[in-house]
């Protein structure tokens, strides 16, 4: 029997950076993840919980936490030949301390994207050239082969709003040109709806290249709006496009479905977007929908 193991993030708690005063101290964040009943957590922003790997292994075992995977983001020109020696370096710490805490999957967020999350500013083109493209299938072949090779850890590349791959015809494109061997995609349920995609049939689509998965729900009218006025996705977060399930879409039953019928173990992360928040509103929230997730048949604490 396949098995869901049920986790969280910091992101689930408004943290986005290494480090900001706005977002929930790290401490503070355990606390509330352990206390909620999670088991599994992923690492979000490097830096941001402790990058000694005795230190973070002692903090998360006090707590009975394990850790489901790394996570990349900061450094993301993979379709800029000149940027990738700096994205491998940063790349490899994350590896280094991923694999020390005994998980196997990093995730590579492809942020910052092609806009200013605060302004909605255009900071590059919104598609890329052939050129472009096949710089990023290459960088994001190589990132995998290292992480494989070098750490025994699988890079989960999730596409992203505001990036290169965010539709579904993007990720459909990734998947066919990259190597199956060193790549798969974190699906994230919110992001592809974000996009105006679904997420089971994905699921249904690429059975063997869904190598994990961060689960959210978009508000429809929030995403209808952030369209109709060209938003950034940072813009249409801070008015609340991220928000509790089962308030959005996409349909959180059919996606555990499509997790069920392709039989295969999965991290499911919940990642719901809320920077910035006050301190006191994600643990509720965390719970509300840990209660929900599991009365829906994701999880338990293996």
């Amino acid at each position: 029997m396949n098995r869901f193991r049920l986790g969280s993030c910091p992101d689930s708690w408004g943290v986005w950076f290494a480090d900001d005063p706005r977002q929930t101290p790290w401490q503070r964040f355990l606390d509330e993840l352990a206390g909620v009943g999670y088991r599994w957590l992923e690492l979000g922003p490097y830096g941001y919980l402790p990058t000694d790997p005795a230190r973070l292994r002692d903090e998360l075992a006090s707590r009975e936490l394990q850790v489901s995977a790394g996570t990349m983001h900061g450094y993301s020109a993979l379709h800029r030949a000149d940027a990738f020696p700096e994205i491998l370096e940063r790349t490899r710490a994350v590896a280094e301390l991923t694999a020390a805490m005994g998980a196997r999957d990093l995730v590579f967020v492809p942020v910052p994207g092609f806009r200013d999350d605060t302004t909605g500013d255009y900071l590059e083109a919104g598609t890329l050239d052939d050129d472009g493209w096949k710089t990023l299938v290459r960088s994001t072949n190589d990132l995998g082969r290292v992480l494989a090779e070098d750490y025994g850890v699988r890079l989960q590349f999730h596409h992203h709003a505001d990036s290169y791959v965010e539709t579904r015809p993007q990720i459909d494109r990734l998947l066919a040109d990259t190597d199956p061997a060193y790549v798969s995609i974190c699906l994230d349920t919110g992001h592809l709806a974000y996009g105006g995609a679904d997420a089971a049939q994905l699921i249904a689509d690429h059975p063997d290249r869904i190598g994990y998965l961060h689960i959210k729900q978009m508000d429809p009218a929030i995403v209808a709006r952030a369209r109709a006025e060209d938003l950034a996705f940072g813009q249409a977060v801070a008015l609340g496009a991220s928000c509790e399930p089962p308030a959005g879409i996409p349909d959180i039953p059919s996606v555990v479905r499509a997790l069920e019928q392709r039989g295969t173990d999965t991290f499911v992360i919940v990642e719901q977007d809320m920077y910035p928040v006050e301190f006191d509103v994600p643990a509720p929230i965390a719970a509300r929908t840990y209660a929900y997730l599991r009365a829906a048949g994701v999880g338990g604490t293996s």
